[in-house]
């Protein structure tokens, strides 16, 4: 007999436990949320938020956005990253980031009605926490989990109450894992993992100073220090990041994992902050300090059965390109759905096996794009002449070398500076959260072919309604001449359906489907004189069929079918795309 039952038992309450919770109450399906821990996130950790994330976040309402634009640090602040020798010292370079070169402004404006942020996991994790509870989550603090047993109707797990020191079961339809780096739900499963833990070593260092002189003339979140020993271990390079401007700070710095971790004192931490800031004098308020090592990887399986690994279990990796709680987000954005209309039996089970279809190919993806900018960091190194120890007297005359008049210093400025321009792709990698498109029996295609990319899939989001591609974003009005986002009308939990003027059969169809179906399909027709119109044709250039033609989208904003014309019966062909979705 379970002391407790539920359709949805989630381990962690990280963002993509957090976010598993909030999305699934928000869709009506009982769940509960465990963590081993009585608190959240009591350090920064994750904290670059990009684009599509912010777009979860307004799915779940538009006061949930606006919670976290209240806490976080806006795009213009994110700015420039800098290269330097401390916070005090010669800056050595610079490169526009997050989205703040106007090139790339335009092109964020232009994906997406949300804005990219920097908000600290501390913050982001109450924020999801807080919507799921609210909206009916039960939530167990100093729960933790220790095994479980999956049948045909179940899960059942075992934990341990911290508090009381007592078992407990937990019986549920079904099982997230979003148990992070150490996954315990992972092994228990056996779930195949591809690569390496512990390739590098770093250790954080949580700080309070107020470091404006340095830095208020230059805002970033991250200053990039360029010292003998930057390139040991860790994440390629000393970095002072901000936490708060300008008085709450995270300095993050390399130790050599193959030694023992070092024990980060308040001496050694504040020897560590000045030599990074440049200032001996520095007195810092020291609030936390810990070691950690760098991942790299991926889980190739995602699900077994009635149980689904996500976030950091899924998925290992440096912070680089700030992928980790955006794609743990992500995945809880996909899966999250899927089991809200199989617990309703809207769906066949075999819908629930598209989540690893779909999301295990993205988590092989960010771990290898974040190890690869680790990476990218050498030819900075090279540049400079900072490779290959740590003989401050040698690396300093490298560096200095750059300051020539000869052709060898010349040489040595254009290759640096090439160098930096080259972080892009870790710094403004817009494509790469943007351009994720699924293959998945969720998916009819219908033979249609997958538009090439025209510029570089990393750097830059081509907005198409080829099936599995996310809903482009374009802004269309309604009568009061009050403008809303195609995003906006698509998600919520439902699925969408967008036609024209001469597509009112298919917005016929749709509704009679719905009903038969037992599920919602919201139905827009854009055009002059209907409920939205597209008065600056934006969505006329990016919807990619005609006015007659249809688009439908599933509830996490993935276009899964799309007509390009008008057909002879349209109900027939959305009843068929239904089926194969819905696995009926």
């Amino acid at each position: 007999m379970a002391d407790i039952t539920t359709a949805v038992l989630i381990i962690g309450t990280g963002p993509a436990g957090a976010a598993s919770g909030a999305l699934l109450s928000t869709y009506g399906i009982e769940n509960m949320m465990i963590n081993r821990y009585h608190w959240l996130a009591n350090t920064p950790r994750a904290h670059i938020t990009n684009q599509r994330t912010m777009e979860v976040l307004r799915d779940l309402g538009h006061e949930v956005e606006a919670e976290a634009y209240l806490h976080a640090t806006e795009q213009d602040l994110m700015g420039e990253n800098v290269f330097c020798e401390s916070l005090a010292g010669e800056e050595i370079g610079r490169m526009n980031s997050w989205g703040t070169h106007p090139l790339s402004k335009a092109e964020h404006l232009l994906s997406s009605p949300t804005f990219m942020n920097d908000l600290p996991q501390t913050f982001m994790e109450p924020l999801l926490f807080t919507t799921a509870c609210k909206r009916g989550t039960r939530a167990r603090m100093s729960m933790e989990y220790k095994k479980h047993e999956q049948d045909a109707e179940g899960v059942t797990t075992i934990c341990l109450d911290r508090l009381t020191g007592k078992e407990v079961k937990i019986r549920s339809k079904y099982l997230i894992g979003a148990d992070g780096g150490n996954s315990l739900v992972t092994e228990n499963e056996n779930l195949p993992i591809e690569g390496k833990m512990g390739v590098g070593g770093s250790m954080n260092i949580l700080f309070r100073a107020d470091l404006s002189k340095y830095v208020a003339h230059r805002p970033s979140v991250l200053y990039w220090v360029m010292q003998p020993g930057a390139d040991v271990g860790g994440i390629g390079m000393g970095l002072v990041r901000m936490i708060r401007p300008w008085n709450e700070w995270l300095i993050v710095w390399g130790y050599d994992v193959t030694q023992p971790a070092p024990n980060v004192d308040e001496a050694m931490a504040t020897e560590v902050a000045r030599q990074l800031v440049g200032d001996p004098k520095l007195e810092i308020e020291l609030l936390s300090a810990n070691t950690w090592t760098v991942n790299n990887a991926y889980a190739t399986k995602m699900s077994k059965g009635r149980v689904f690994i996500m976030g950091d279990a899924a998925h290992r990796h440096p912070p680089s390109n700030g992928l980790g709680s955006n794609t743990s987000i992500q995945d809880a954005f996909n899966l999250c759905w899927k089991l809200a209309i199989v617990l309703k039996n809207q769906a066949g089970s075999a819908l629930l096996e598209t989540y690893d279809t779909e999301r295990a190919p993205i988590a092989k993806q960010v771990v290898t794009r974040a190890n690869q900018s680790i990476s990218e960091f050498g030819p900075i190194f090279e540049a400079l002449g900072m490779t290959g120890g740590t003989d401050y007297e040698l690396i300093k005359s490298n560096m200095d070398a750059r300051c020539g008049t000869d052709a060898q210093a010349e040489v040595q400025r254009d290759a640096l500076n090439k160098a930096i321009a080259f972080k892009r792709y870790e710094f403004d990698a817009h494509g790469i959260e943007m351009n994720q498109r699924y293959s998945s029996s969720a998916i009819v295609r219908d033979g249609q072919i997958e538009p090439s990319f025209e510029k570089d899939a990393v750097l830059h989001y081509q907005p198409t309604t080829w099936p599995g591609a996310r809903l482009p974003h374009a802004w269309v009005f309604d009568a009061s001449g009050r403008k809303h986002s195609t995003l906006d009308l698509a998600g919520g939990g439902t699925f969408s359906l967008f036609t024209g003027l001469g597509g009112e059969p298919w917005a016929t169809a749709a509704k009679e489907l719905s009903n038969e179906f037992g599920i919602i399909i919201n139905v827009h027709v854009i055009g002059p004189r209907q409920e939205y119109v597209d008065h600056t044709g934006s969505w006329a250039l990016a919807r990619e069929v005609t006015d007659s033609g249809c688009i439908l989208t599933r509830p996490d904003q993935h276009v899964c079918w799309r007509s390009k014309t008008i057909a002879d019966k349209p109900k027939d062909e959305i009843k068929r795309v239904l089926n194969q979705i819905l696995a009926k």
